[in-house]
This record gives C-alpha cells, structure tokens and sequence, in this order.
C-alpha cells in the first residue's frame, strides 16, 4: 500500500483514489535506547530506530508485535503476504483477521473459528473503475463452543498458512493457502462443528463423509472414518472421538465429491518453491511442491488449483476441474506439485550509444543535472532519496557514452556519497533492524515503510539499481567487505532467498504463488492486500539481476530472475489482462492501477489523473522495462485507451508515457518528443536526458523481439524495418561470446555492451571474475539482536489515524502535508447557497476502515481568510459513505462561519454546536468514504482556504471523525 504524495518530495498529500476499503493509518513519537552499529563492510546499520520515530503500530499508533503461538515466537514473520492480518493486528479491535483471499476460497477469522467463503460473482462499480468478488461467507469451522478471544498464527510455510484459535477448554487450527481447495482442520475439546450462512441442501451423506450445497456453492465435509455428521438447521457437527482432525473442500460440482475424498485425509503440511535459471536455454524452471500427511490411511498427494501464469506455463497434465477466481480460471492438478518453465525475458544496464540525437544538447541535458544546485531536489527519505538515486544513475552510462569522464565520474560520486550516508549506520539517515518483526527500516521513512512495513521493495530496488550501476564503474566500492554487503542486506529484507538465514522472513515482498509482490506489511483491508506500482516491483528484481551480474553473484542473479520473470507475467495477466480473460466484461478499463486480494481497481492511492494511472505501473523507464515490450498489441492497446479518455493526448508524466510508447512505436515517440519536449516537467525519477537518450535510442533500435533469447540475463534483440540489432551486455573482465535463440553470435568485449551496430566499454574500473561464484551472505560482525525500545514517550503532537488533514488537490490525508497552500473559494455572486454546496471545494479520502466511537461526533477546524471583504460566509458539509458503495450514507451540514474583512487566517470550528442539519445515520466503516465540502455560502468576493500545511507552520485544516 502506497499512499502517495503528489510525485514529489516538496508536493502536497492528494486524495486517496477508489481502491478496496483502506484503514486510517497512525503515527506516534517514540524515544528510543543508545543505538549501536552493527558493522557490515565499511558501512552497517543500526541495532535500534532513531529517536522520534515509530516502528511496526495498529492504527491508533499503538506498538504492534507478530500474533504468534509460542512454539513460532521469535521466527521472522512474513509480512506482506496474502494472510499478513492474521499475524500483523492493524485494529485494536479486531484480534482475528481482515478478509483473507487465498483463492479460489476466501476467510476470515472470528471468535468462533474461520469464515469460509467461494465468491464467484464480481461486483463492477457503477463508474466500472473497480471490480471485487468480495469475501461472502458460506460456512464457519471450528469447534463446538469455541470462543476464542483472538486468532494467532501457527505456522506458516511459502503459500500456506495456519491460524489457531482457543479458548479455556477447546483449541482449533486450520491450515490453509493459496491454490488448495481443501481446508485441513484440528479440534479438541468438543466436536468438530460446521455452521453455515442458510440452510444447507445435503445432496450427499454418507456418515462421515457430507455433500453440501451452500449460497449455490458446494463443499465436501470429511470427518474421521467411523464418525457421523449431524446436521441441525445451520449447525452441522461430528464427534471426533479421539481424533482431532476433518477436513472440508470447495467442490467444483456435487459429482466432484468422491475424488475430493480421496485426498481430504492427506493435509498438506508444507509448501516450498523452488526456480533453476538454464543459461544457456534462456529459460527459468520453477518447481512448487507441496509436502502432504495422511491423517488416516496412506493416501499422500492432493489437488492444486493453479493461477493463469502457471498453468500457461506448465507441461506437467491437469484435471478437467477449475475454478472462479479474481485472476481468471484456475485449473486443477492432481499431485504433490507442478513445474512451470518460463522464458527468460532479458534486461540491459542501458541501451546502447545508437541513437541520432544531438550529442551536444545530450550532453547539455546531462550536465545540467549533475551540476545542479540540488540533485536531489529535496528528498530526504528513502522513497524519494530512491527516486533521485535512480535518475542519477541512469545518467552515468549517458556520460560514459558521451565521452564526458568528468560528468560520469561527478554523478557517480554524488551516488556513492548519498548511498554511504545511507549505509553508515549512524545518525538520522539510517536503516535500522527491527529484531522484533525481522525487518530493515531506513529512517526517515514514508509512505508506512515504518508504521505499516509497506513498500519495502518500491523503495529499497532503487538503492539496489544505484548500486549495481556503481559497481558497472568500480568494482572495488561494491565488494562486500566494502559497501556491497549493505546492498545485499536491503535485498535479503525485500527477498530473502536463504532458508538458513533467521534475520528475514523468506521473500518478505513476493508471493511465489500468486507469482507477485503485494505492498502493504499489514494486509489490514477489507479487499486484502494489495500493489499498485508492479514496475516499482519489477525495478527491484531487474536490480538484483544487475547487480547480481555486476558483481559475480549468480545466486543474486538468479533470484532476480526468478522475480522479474514470473513477475513479468503474472504483471501481463493481472494488471494488463493482456490475454482478455481475467477482467469481468462488465469493468470498464483494459488495464488497472492496483491489484487487490478481492479484485483490481482503475486507481491509484493518490489521484485519479489517467496517466498517472497507467504510468504508476510503467515508471521507473530503464533497461530493466523492456519486459513492457514482450506483448506490444496490449502495451498499444493500453495507451490507446489512456489518449481516448485524455482528450487525446498524454498530460501527466509525459516523458514517462513517451518513454512507454516507444517501446511499441519508437518512430511516434520521437516526434512526440520533438515536438513536446520544451514544454513539460520531468516526473521527479525521471529526466531529460534519459528521456532523450531512450527514445532516440529506440527509434533506432526498433522493437523488442521478444520470442529471441540469448545465454545471458543481459541481452536482448529488437527489430526495425527488418532489421535486427542483438544487444548484449558483458560484465566481466573478459571477452564472451553470447549465443542468441535465433542462431545469431556476438562476441562481447570485457566490460562492454556490443551489438552489430558498434562496442562501446564501460569506463571506470567495474568488472567481475568470468567464472563467478555466489559471494557469502552479509552478516554483521555482531548478531542483529537489537532490544526492544522502552515505552513511548510523547514529545510533540501525534497524528492519529481519525484526523485528517485537507490537502491541495482534493486530498484528505492522514499525515500532515509537506507546504502550506491555499486554495480559492469561489464567490457566492451574491446569492444565498446557505446549505446547498455551490462550486465547493471537495475533499475526500476513500477505503477507510474503523469503528464508530460511542458517543462520537465529527469535529473540524478549518483556517479561511476573506481578505479585506465584508460579508463572506464560508459553510461545510460533511459525507460518509460507510462501504464505498457510492451513495451517502451521514450527511451533516454546518452552519456557515461568517469571516472578518481583516487579512489574515480564521479558525472556523465545526462541532455538534454548529451542526445545521444532518441525515442518515453513523455505523462503522468497511471500505468507506469520508468527505468535506467547503463553499462560500454568502457575499460577492472569493475567499481562501489554507491547505496543506506542515505541522510546524501550523494552522492545518483538519477534519476529525468519530472512528478508531
């Protein structure tokens, strides 16, 4: 989950776009014991979090701790994950879960056991900007009498998970997981106990075995051999004796029981994938196997349902049965696992000196960045320090290419400087381990990484791309016992591969099953998790690819392209739906901003502006996005529908969207250039320069030939007019001859990037071994065993999840903003708008989640200045939509505040005491919508309303809700 500013450091907070039910976040200030350094290389990180700053918190800002069963305590919890709400508790007041979605079932977790549900209808928003197949639930398992008073995990293995449940006489656990149509169930203390949402039809009974019909979906309940069950209205219950086990399935059909049955005893009990990368096939063999258990009896093995991107890609034979799931059809294999092989699509440092551009003004646009004032256009946390790592980096192989040594070495300087003030270990800009959720936070943080370990692989990829272009031009500073073991830790943190290593969960930031990553640490959303920005995800996997390559370390390597290639395609199914078979008919968009666990949504978390909607899932543009290129009907499709919608034209992120085009039609892209390039601003990660160099660039090359792979990850061929240009990039300090899949042969130069159009070496002293070997990993000199830090301690004002801080653009926020602005109030012409909205000013925050506090009321301080005019009158009205559904729920307007003709800010405060009507009624929030709508009542002049004001400059206009 990303919550963004308006792409930019300095740049207000905007609205949250239409997403699946969101929770108010919460920030607290804490102090923190003496920190110590735990050296790594040159560098290291900090053993605790710098004063001031938070870690892990629910939504009230309250510390959090993994909700874990004794016998997993201490293990390093997978945040980030489908089922993370079981273990990370966003909401006081829910210590169970959120909706889970595993696909094809959804959970949730109660008191009384695990909701179950099988949804299998979408809903499509009326604007078609969103579709859900919501969790519904059918059953409810457990135990008779449970009344658990939370839900801890159990265990946990690379797709599965096992929540428990108990109370003072009864224990209940239930592993479940991704592609597994099963529930495997263990009760004791009373009998094992089903309940379902209406009245079941039983089709079949057969004692111990039961077929039911439920909300039209059918199961199949499997108890111990020799026990009967019982069915009582919506209660259905079987003795287990002394047996603590059952089992239930989602069937297909009625007819589909009996071979459901022979595997409900065998409980899955394991899960582990595992990938091969075959060089010299171009191909990634990826293997997911499931350890299973036989309860009673000796049948092993069980039935798999399979996602899109897997069974495409699998030889291995499947059932005839399938399922309904947000991401398409779902097949079914019958076994202990399946193997999938994949073509590896490959990805280049940066494309090659062969374009026609104006060397002289390239390298113009060049120097003007690195001899800027500020390079970093003021960015202080790891997000935007990321951001301004990467367009830097970018320009480093520019300069090279240009002959301009100074340049290359100035802006390598400038990114070695920023990255070792990173990887010192000490001060205020620092990443600091968290022993208690096995985590690497840098300080100072945003967008959750902290609170809500979000976006840890959005973040810590650009640090990681800098890096592997640092060691392109010098080997020595990327060497571990240098800074290089600092970089490898953020990887580890993102994606560790390494079983033995217990500092991080196993791939923290992917999902190997649904074959992506998800955002939010936390998971607490009514919609699941959920990822926006699946190129900020694949910007982290090229990087460990680049790096891995740069350095020697081919287990780096290979885990990269493990990631970017299943990534790459499960990104083309699910956020493209390239293929026209994931989307419901009836959504209205060929592509999405964000998945979600429950569906997808034409959104992103911070503006609804088109192509910042399309572009959050193009952006950063480097040689690790040509796998945007592979289906270029799609990529055409896709800018198609963003020009219709857009008045024909690209307006945001131009160069972004440029850079996109021309990765389908390079020749278009050039003249749009040419034609626009005076005339924008640079997204903040992106630059002139760069934006030249590849458009140019390709208008050269041509187009990706995506079918033609070579023997190396850093290689790949394109096409223009019929002619092909293999490209391929050599780290090592020897020459190397690349054979491509089409029978072509290029003999590569050490440290250089060869084609038939020219060599070009690297300057610098970069440059590997030619026969590699897997470097040890990063450890500190000391272990990471960080105490916790002692009680929070206030020191300056919190924001608290339920205040919600108005921001220019339309935005609530939950986060004070970065710079006061104003915005206009327009005047109310002289006629009386006293309770009806006239060209108000609106803003809205969506996906919110709480409880409705009793007693509660809406309270706001808003700051408006009329300047110097008489008889101004501003006036707010405040909305909830308590589901997102669209329609209103409480609607409460206030009465109008009559301003002063002194310049100069007022406090208008709205409360109970002001309120002048209101209708509907409160409840609580799931997925819900607030809004304030702020207007000039009466008077013949305009008037200002301050917004987005930091919490030093104060006078912030605040809306606070009744909710925790």
């Amino acid at each position: 989950m990303k919550p963004r500013l308006l792409r930019g450091p300095a740049a207000a907070v905007t609205a949250l776009a239409v997403a699946a039910a969101a929770a108010l976040t919460a920030t607290v200030t804490v102090g923190t014991a003496a920190a110590a350094t735990v050296p790594v290389g040159l560098g290291g990180y900090s053993d605790s979090r710098p004063a001031g700053t938070v870690g892990p918190t629910n939504s009230d800002g309250a510390p959090v701790t993994p909700k874990v069963t004794a016998r997993m305590a201490g293990k390093a919890a997978p945040t980030n994950d489908w089922w993370s709400s079981l273990i990370y508790q966003r909401y006081a007041g829910n210590p169970y879960s959120e909706n889970l979605y595993a696909h094809p079932f959804t959970f949730k977790a109660g008191p009384s056991g695990l909701d179950v549900g099988y949804p299998t209808s979408p809903t499509v928003t009326s604007d078609g900007r969103q579709y859900d197949y919501t969790h519904t639930r059918d059953l409810t398992l457990g135990v008779a009498g449970l009344n658990s008073p939370d839900t801890k995990v159990d265990g946990w293995s690379d797709w599965t998970v096992t929540p428990y449940w108990a109370d003072s006489s009864r224990t209940f656990s239930a592993t479940i997981g991704h592609g597994l149509p099963y529930v495997y169930a263990h009760a004791t203390g009373g009998a094992a106990q089903v309940t379902t949402a209406g009245t079941p039809t039983v089709f079949s009974d057969q004692g111990n075995v039961l077929g039911i019909t439920v909300g039209g979906h059918h199961y199949g309940l499997f108890a111990p051999t020799g026990t009967d069950w019982t069915v009582s209205g919506t209660t259905l219950t079987a003795a287990l004796g002394a047996k603590d086990y059952y089992s239930v399935a989602l069937l297909p059909s009625p007819a589909d029981l009996a071979q459901y049955r022979t595997y409900a005893y065998s409980f899955v009990t394991d899960t582990k994938v595992s990938w091969s990368y075959q060089e010299a096939a171009g191909t990634l063999s990826t293997t997911y196997t499931a350890t299973t258990s036989p309860q009673e009896g000796t049948q092993t093995g069980t039935l798999l349902a399979l996602y899109r991107h897997q069974w495409q890609a699998t030889a291995d034979p499947l059932t005839a049965l399938t399922y309904t799931s947000p991401r398409g059809e779902m097949k079914v294999r019958q076994g202990t696992g399946f193997t999938t092989t994949q073509t590896v699509a490959g990805v280049l440092p940066s494309l090659p000196d062969v374009g026609s551009y104006d060397r002289t003004a390239l390298g113009n646009l060049v120097r003007a960045e690195a001899n800027a004032t500020d390079p970093w256009q003021g960015a202080s946390d790891t997000y935007w320090t990321g951001k301004a790592l990467g367009r830097l980096a970018q320009l480093v192989p520019v300069a090279d290419q240009l002959g301009d040594t100074a340049t290359r070495d100035k802006l390598l300087g400038l990114i070695k400087g920023k990255l070792q003030t990173w990887f010192a270990g000490t001060g205020s800009t620092v990443f600091a381990y968290d022993s208690v959720w096995k985590t690497l936070i840098g300080y100072p943080a945003s967008y959750g990484t902290d609170a809500e370990l979000n976006d840890h692989h959005f973040h810590y990829g650009y640090y990681i791309q800098a890096a592997a272009t640092v060691a392109r031009y010098d080997a020595a500073w990327a060497a571990d016992s240098a800074w290089g073991g600092m970089v490898k830790l953020l990887a580890k943190d993102g994606a560790n591969a390494d079983r033995t290593d217990s500092r991080f969960p196993v791939l923290r930031n992917f999902d190997p099953y649904a074959g992506h990553g998800w955002a939010s640490g936390h998971a607490g959303f009514a919609a699941g998790n959920n990822q926006e920005s699946s190129s900020e995800g694949l910007n982290f996997s090229s990087g460990l690819i680049l790096y891995g390559a740069a350095t020697g370390d081919t287990v780096l390597r290979d885990l990269g392209i493990y990631l970017y290639t299943t990534e790459a395609n499960a990104v083309q199914q699910y956020w493209f739906d390239a293929d026209h078979a994931v989307f419901p008919a009836s959504f209205g968009h060929s592509t999405v901003g964000m998945v979600w666990g429950s569906g997808a949504a034409y959104s992103t978390w911070w503006t609804a502006a088109p192509g910042m909607i399309h572009g959050i899932n193009f952006l950063p543009v480097n040689g690790g996005s040509l796998y945007l290129g592979r289906r270029q009907d799609d990529l055409r499709a896709n800018l198609a529908e963003l020009r219709a919608g857009n008045g024909g034209a690209f307006t945001d992120w131009r160069d972004i969207l440029w850079e996109t085009e021309a990765l389908y039609d390079p020749a278009a892209a050039k003249a749009d250039w040419d034609a626009g390039n005076a005339g924008y601003t640079p997204e903040e990660g992106e630059s002139k320069a760069h934006t030249y160099h590849w458009i140019y660039d390709l208008a050269t090359l041509g187009t990706l030939v995506p079918t033609t792979t070579a023997d190396t990850p850093t290689a790949a061929v394109f096409t223009n007019g019929g002619t092909r240009t293999h490209v391929a990039h050599n780290y090592t300090t020897a020459a190397r001859t690349v054979h491509f899949s089409d029978g072509y042969t290029l003999t590569v130069p050490a440290r250089s990037t060869a084609s038939e159009r020219g060599t070009r070496q690297d300057g610098g002293t970069g440059g590997t071994n030619p026969s590699p070997t897997p470097s040890p990993s990063p450890t500190g000199s000391t272990s990471p065993s960080p105490t916790p830090s002692p009680s929070p301690t206030t020191s300056t004002p919190t924001t608290t999840g339920n205040t919600l801080y108005l921001q220019s653009g339309g935005a609530l926020a939950t986060a004070y903003g970065t710079a006061a602005a104003t915005d206009t109030l327009p005047s109310a012409g002289g006629t009386n708008h006293d309770g009806t909205p006239y060209q108000a000013k609106t803003y809205e925050i969506r996906n919110l989640t709480g409880t409705l506090r009793a007693g509660g009321t809406t309270a706001f301080d808003l700051y408006v200045d009329a300047g110097a005019a008489v008889g101004l009158g501003q006036q707010a009205r405040v909305s909830y939509d308590l589901t997102g559904d669209g329609t209103f729920d409480r609607v409460e307007t206030y009465r109008y505040f009559a301003t002063d003709p002194v310049a100069g800010w007022e406090r208008y405060a709205g409360s109970t005491g002001v309120l002048n009507s209101a209708t509907g009624t409160l409840g609580n929030l799931r997925g819900g919508t607030v809004r304030i709508e702020v207007w000039s009542a009466i008077g013949n002049a305009s008037a200002q309303l301050r917004v987005g004001a930091t919490q030093a400059q104060g006078s912030a206009s605040v809306l606070r809700i009744p909710f925790d």
